[in-house]
C-alpha cells in the first residue's frame, strides 16, 4: 500500500461491467469494510431535486417515470448514444456525487470501528475520485463471464454493455494504473482468499479482526 492520506486508507475497486467489483466490495465488507457505492450515490443524485430539475430541463420530461421519477434506463440510453450528452449529464451530477463521496469518506475516517474504506465506482478515473484513494484494486475477469453475469443480473444486452464501455477507460488501462489485481472468473472463496491475502499484505488483518468481533 502506498502511503496513506490517513491512517485509516481509501481503497477503490477498478474493474470492467459485470467483473465483479460489488462482490469484492461485499468481501471487504465482511471484515469490517465501509463501502461507498457510487452507483448508489448515481441513483441518489437523480433523486436530488435540483439535479432532477436540471435533467428534465434538458432532456424534458420524456426520462420521467408516470411516479415523476427520472427513468435511468431511459436517460441511460440517450446519453450513452452520445459523449456530448453524456459528458452533460456528468456535469450535473459528478460534483454532487464527489460531494457525498468525501462526506462518507469523512464520516467512515471518524468512526472507530471502521479499519479502512471502500469506494466501488464504475467511473473512478474517468472523474477522477481515484485522488480519494490510496490504493487502486482491479476486478479481473473474463469478457464472456461479465456478459453473462449483467445478462442475469441487470437484463443488459451486449448491446448495451459495449454503450457503456465506450464512455469509460479501456480495461487494460484500468489494469495498469491498479495497485493490485484480482482474479473473480472463479468461485467467492477464491476472491475471498485474494481479499484475506490483500487486508495482510496491508498489515490490516488484525485490525479488520477487531473490527469483526465488534472492538
Amino acid at each position: 500500500m502506498k502511503p496513506t492520506k490517513s491512517a485509516k486508507p481509501v481503497v477503490g475497486l477498478l474493474g470492467g461491467i459485470g467483473s465483479g467489483k460489488s462482490q469484492a466490495a461485499a468481501a471487504f465488507a465482511r471484515h469490517g469494510a465501509r463501502v461507498i457505492a457510487g452507483d448508489q450515490l448515481g441513483q441518489a443524485a437523480l433523486r436530488d431535486p435540483d439535479i432532477r430539475a436540471r435533467v428534465v430541463s434538458r432532456w424534458g420530461q420524456g426520462v420521467l417515470e408516470a411516479n415523476g421519477e427520472i427513468d435511468r434506463r431511459r436517460l441511460a440510453a440517450i446519453v450513452f448514444a452520445d459523449p456530448a450528452q453524456r459528458k452533460a449529464l456528468e456535469a450535473i451530477t459528478h460534483p454532487w456525487i464527489r460531494q457525498r463521496i468525501c462526506a462518507e469518506v469523512e464520516e467512515a475516517r471518524n468512526d472507530p470501528h471502521v479499519p479502512l474504506i471502500v469506494l466501488d465506482a464504475a467511473v473512478m478515473l474517468e472523474a477522477g475520485w481515484n485522488e480519494i484513494c490510496d490504493d487502486l484494486v482491479f476486478i479481473e475477469a473474463p469478457r464472456a463471464v461479465r456478459l453473462e453475469r449483467v445478462a442475469r443480473q441487470r437484463g443488459w444486452s451486449e448491446r448495451e454493455v459495449e454503450a457503456r464501455e465506450r464512455a469509460q477507460l479501456p480495461l487494460t488501462e484500468k489494469a495498469v494504473r491498479a495497485d493490485h489485481v484480482l482474479d473473480n472468473s472463479a468461485s467467492l472463496e477464491h476472491l475471498n482468499r485474494q481479499v484475506d491475502d490483500l487486508l495482510h499484505l496491508w498489515g490490516l488483518a488484525h485490525a479488520c479482526s477487531r473490527s469483526e468481533r465488534g472492538l
